[in-house]
């Protein structure tokens, strides 16, 4: 038998909630846990993704990297 809890939301972050349904019969209790799973990332990451982002991050310190802002501005985009 599922049990409930009651939880103290403020009326903005309950106007927010509401504002996430898919449909309009959606429950709170969807809503909150279809946010959960897209907020956990369960699949480990491989060598070659943890190697990756090590090389980024040496990049990054070492100054091997170009603003968001100049990107955009070459795409026309800013």
């Amino acid at each position: 038998m599922a049990t409930s809890q009651t939880i103290r939301l403020e009326v903005a972050t309950k106007a927010r909630l509401a504002g996430l349904r898919n449909h309009p019969r959606e429950t709170f209790n969807d809503i909150v846990e279809r946010l959960i799973t897209m907020a956990v990332d369960d699949e480990p990451l491989s060598a070659e993704e943890e190697e990756e982002l090590k090389e980024a991050e040496a990049d990054i310190r070492a100054g091997n990297y170009r603003p968001l802002d100049d990107l955009l501005r070459d795409h026309g985009l800013l």
